[in-house]
């Protein structure tokens, strides 16, 4: 996990569930209102269940992107959010 101005990354590239979706969740108690997580992985059902899980949320997602062998997920936490 790293962090960048405003941008949180984390890199779950090779791996598989739940492993992706426990990162973002552990991301999503660290951001700060109004930050920007963004997640690097190449699991395929992580890629649908990510997004669905921070909608549930209540997060926005930003992006989704494919990027040579791997998906990116941007997702902003809204302000006011704990």
């Amino acid at each position: 996990m790293s962090i960048e101005s405003d941008v949180l990354e984390i890199n779950v590239v090779g791996e598989t569930c739940p492993v992706p979706l426990v990162e973002m969740r552990k991301a999503i108690r660290k951001a700060a209102p109004g930050q920007t997580i963004k997640i690097l992985g190449t699991h395929p059902a992580s890629k649908k269940e990510i997004p669905m899980a921070a909608e549930e949320l209540g997060l926005k997602v930003i992006d989704i992107s494919d990027e040579e062998e791997m998906w990116v997920i941007t997702i902003h936490i809204p302000e006011g959010s704990e």
